[in-house]
C-alpha cells in the first residue's frame, strides 16, 4: 500500500504527458487535414496515426523520461523536494514551449521546404536577421502568434507542475532505488522502440513514395532532435548511410563514368580523380570567366522552359549562347548550388562543403584554380557574405576579394537581404571594367529574388501571380540592363559568361524527390560561344569542366563532371544528381534511383511527364552507379583527396 501511495508522485506529470501526447495526434491530423491531397492517394492514413503515436512515445521517453528519474531521485529529502518542485516543472514548460513553436511551425515549414522542421530549422537559428528579414512579410504575424503562445505555454505549464498536490509526499530512498531501473527500461525501450538489433529512427516511418508524407508520422520537435544527433555522428556515419561498397570499387566506377583514363591521372593514390584536363577550345589567351549565379530561380519561372513568361532577358540567351534545356541542381539551398557550379563536388545529406570544417582550406575551386593561374578571382555580392559561411569559405579557397553590403555606397535600394540586384550589378560592371588586361574570374550573387521580396519600386509591372513572381520579373530586368552595358565594355570581347540558378524556389510533390522541381535555367554566352542548345540531362557538377574548356585553360583538378564542349557529351551529360534532405537522386535516362536512409535503393521508370514509376525488379547497375556517386563525396573529404 506504501509504495502505491508512492507511485502518486509521478500522478500529476503523468497526467500532463497524456495530454501533451494528446496534443501532438491533434497536430498530426491536422496535418493530415492540410495535406490531404498528398496523404488520400497513399492511402496510408492508418499507418501514420499508429506509427504517429510511436513516435510521439518515443519522444516522450526523451523529453519527460529524465523529469521523472529526477523527481524519483529528489523525492525522499525535503530539501531537495522544494528544490525539485521548483526546477523541473521549469525545465518541463520551457522544453514543452520549444516543442510547440517547433511544431507549430511545421505546416509553414513543409510549404517552404516540403519537409518536416529538420536541420535546416536549426541552422537558420544562426542568421536571426536573416529569418526575420525573411519572415517580415506574411509571415511575421504567424512568428509573432507562435512565439506569443509559447511564452504563456511555458508559464502555465510551469505553474500548473508546480501546483502538483503529491509534490511533498515523502517516499523512502528504497522505493527510490527500485524504481529507477525500472524508469530507465523504460525510456530505454520507448526510445527503442523495437527489440530490433537497431533502435527505430525515421526509415521506419517510411512507407510510400512521397518524402513528405513518410515525415507525418514523426512529430517536428523529434525531426529535428533526430537531424541535430545525425549531424553529431557525420564523420563516422557518412560511409554507410546509403549502402556499403569498397573504396576502390566506388573510384572504378566513378572514374569510369567520369572518363577520367589512367593516363590523365595524376596521383593515382593520394588523389584518385585529380586528371589533366585538355581545353576543347583555343584562345590567344585563355578568356575571363564571370558567373552569375541567380537565386531561386527554377524552371517553372524561365518561358523559355514552359514556365511561366517572367525572364525575357534570360530568355533570350537561348539563341545567343549555349542554353540548357534539362539542367538540374543538385540540392535545395544556395550553399549546396555553390558547391556544385564552384567546386564540382557532389551532394550529399551532410553539410554541404561551405560550411564544412574540414573544407575551409586547400579545398579545389574554380578561383582556386583560377588564381594560380594568374587570374584575379573575386566574390561579389549585395547581402552579408558571412551569410552560410561563404566570405571563410571563398577567401581560404582561391577568391582574393570579397565585396558585399558594407561595400556599397548609396546604393539605389537596400532591401531586407542586401542591396538591391541593379546596385550589384552596377557594381559587378565598375569591378570588372577596372581589370584592364590581367584576366579574372567574378562570381555575382544575387538576392532580390528572396522573401520578402523586397524591391525597388516602379521598375517592372507587378505580376499578377504574386510578390514572389514581381521579384522574378525584376531580378531579369537587373540582368538584362547588367548584359546591356557587358556588351559595350572593353572586357565582353574576352570574357565567357554564366547565368545559372543555385536551386528552384520551392522543391515539393508527392515523390521520394521530386525530380522535376530541381530543373533550373542556364546559359552560357560570349562573343567566343557558338550558340547551341543543350537537350539532354545534365547536373551542375558538370559546369566545371565545361568553363574551362570554353576559356581554354588547360588545367588539372579533381572535379568528376563531364565536359560539354566534347563531342560524346555535346547533348548533355545523361545523369544528374538530386539531394532531397535525407534522400539522395540519381538519374540517368528515363532511369531514376532514389537512396534512402538505412533503405535498400529503389528504381523507377522516369515517364515524359516526370512520373515515376517504381521498377519491381530495380536495375542494379544504375543502383550501383548512384551508390558509388553518392559513396564518392564522403570518401574524398575523409581522406583529403579534393
Amino acid at each position: 500500500m506504501k509504495s502505491a501511495a508512492s507511485i502518486r508522485i509521478f500522478q500529476h506529470l503523468a497526467i500532463f504527458v497524456l495530454w501533451f501526447l494528446f496534443a501532438l495526434t491533434v497536430s498530426r491530423l491536422t496535418l493530415v487535414a492540410i495535406f490531404w491531397d498528398r496523404v488520400a492517394p497513399t492511402d496510408g492514413l492508418g499507418i501514420i496515426l499508429l506509427q504517429g503515436v510511436r513516435f510521439d512515445l518515443i519522444l516522450v521517453a526523451a523529453l519527460f523520461g529524465p523529469v521523472f528519474l529526477f523527481k524519483c531521485w529528489l523525492q525522499p529529502i525535503a530539501f531537495l523536494r522544494r528544490l525539485g518542485n521548483w526546477i523541473l516543472p521549469l525545465y518541463t514548460g520551457l522544453i514543452v514551449a520549444a516543442a510547440f513553436f517547433v511544431e507549430a511551425s511545421t505546416a509553414s515549414f513543409i510549404g517552404q521546404f516540403d519537409s518536416r522542421p529538420n536541420y535546416l530549422f536549426v541552422e537558420y537559428l544562426k542568421y536571426p536577421k536573416e529569418v526575420l528579414a525573411t519572415v517580415s512579410g506574411t509571415k511575421l504575424p504567424e512568428l509573432v502568434v507562435f512565439s506569443s503562445a509559447a511564452v504563456l505555454i511555458a508559464w502555465f505549464v510551469t505553474r500548473w507542475l508546480r501546483r502538483d498536490p503529491y509534490s511533498d509526499l515523502r517516499v523512502s530512498v528504497k522505493f527510490s532505488l527500485l524504481l529507477t531501473p525500472v524508469i530507465i527500461l523504460l525510456m530505454v525501450a520507448m526510445i527503442r522502440s523495437t527489440l530490433a538489433h537497431r533502435p527505430v529512427n525515421p526509415s521506419n516511418a517510411a512507407f510510400s513514395q512521397d518524402s513528405m508524407v513518410n515525415q507525418l508520422p514523426l512529430n517536428s520537435p523529434y525531426s529535428v532532435l533526430y537531424a541535430v544527433y545525425e549531424r553529431r555522428k557525420e564523420a563516422s556515419n557518412e560511409r554507410i548511410r546509403y549502402g556499403k561498397m569498397a573504396d576502390d570499387e566506388v573510384l572504378k566506377i566513378v572514374l569510369r563514368e567520369a572518363g577520367i583514363t589512367p593516363a590523365q591521372q595524376l596521383d593515382p593514390a593520394d588523389a584518385p580523380t585529380l586528371h589533366f584536363q585538355q581545353a576543347t577550345a583555343r584562345h590567344d589567351r585563355p578568356l575571363n570567366l564571370v558567373i552569375v549565379l541567380e537565386e531561386s530561380l527554377g524552371a517553372e519561372f524561365v518561358g523559355s522552359l514552359g514556365g511561366k513568361d517572367l525572364t525575357p532577358n534570360l530568355d533570350s540567351l537561348a539563341d545567343q549562347g549555349i542554353w540548357f534545356e534539362r539542367l538540374y541542381a543538385t540540392g535545395i539551398r544556395s550553399a549546396r548550388g555553390i558547391e556544385a557550379i564552384i567546386t564540382g563536388f557532389t551532394p550529399s545529406p551532410r553539410t554541404n562543403v561551405v560550411k564544412r570544417s574540414d573544407t575551409q582550406d586547400n579545398f579545389f575551386t574554380l578561383a582556386a584554380l583560377l588564381s594560380k593561374s594568374g587570374y584575379h578571382t573575386s566574390f561579389i555580392y549585395g547581402g552579408e557574405s558571412h551569410f552560410d559561411n561563404m566570405r571563410r569559405f571563398f577567401l581560404n579557397n582561391g577568391f582574393q576579394k570579397v565585396i558585399d553590403q558594407g561595400d556599397y555606397d548609396n546604393p539605389v535600394f537596400r532591401g531586407s537581404w542586401g542591396v538591391s540586384d541593379e546596385d550589384l550589378f552596377q557594381m559587378a560592371h565598375e569591378e570588372l571594367s577596372g581589370k584592364g588586361d590581367r584576366p579574372f574570374f567574378s562570381l555575382i550573387f544575387t538576392t532580390s529574388h528572396h522573401e520578402p521580396f523586397d524591391i525597388p519600386a516602379n521598375r517592372v509591372t507587378p505580376s499578377e501571380y504574386g510578390p514572389r513572381e514581381t521579384s522574378i520579373k525584376y531580378a531579369d530586368y537587373a540582368l538584362g540592363e547588367f548584359l546591356r552595358r557587358a556588351r559595350t565594355s572593353g572586357y565582353w570581347k574576352n570574357t565567357v559568361f554564366l547565368v545559372i540558378a543555385d536551386h528552384n524556389a520551392k522543391i515539393f510533390g508527392g515523390k521520394l524527390v521530386p525530380v522535376e522541381r530541381f530543373r533550373i535555367p542556364a546559359a552560357i554566352i560570349g562573343p567566343s560561344v557558338t550558340p547551341r542548345r543543350i537537350t539532354g540531362i545534365t547536373s551542375q557538377i558538370d559546369i566545371v569542366p565545361t568553363l574551362l574548356s570554353l576559356i581554354g585553360l588547360d588545367s588539372n583538378h579533381p572535379a568528376i563532371g563531364r565536359d560539354l564542349t566534347r563531342p560524346e557529351f555535346r547533348d548533355g551529360s545523361g545523369r544528374a544528381l538530386m539531394q532531397f534532405h535525407a534522400n539522395q537522386a540519381y538519374i540517368e535516362g528515363n532511369r531514376v534511383v532514389v537512396l534512402q536512409p538505412d533503405l535498400e535503393p529503389r528504381a523507377f521508370e522516369l515517364g515524359p511527364d516526370s512520373q515515376m514509376t517504381l521498377l519491381p525488379g530495380g536495375d542494379r547497375e544504375i543502383e550501383r552507379k548512384a551508390l558509388a556517386y553518392a559513396l564518392w563525396g564522403p570518401l574524398m573529404i575523409r581522406t583529403n583527396a579534393y
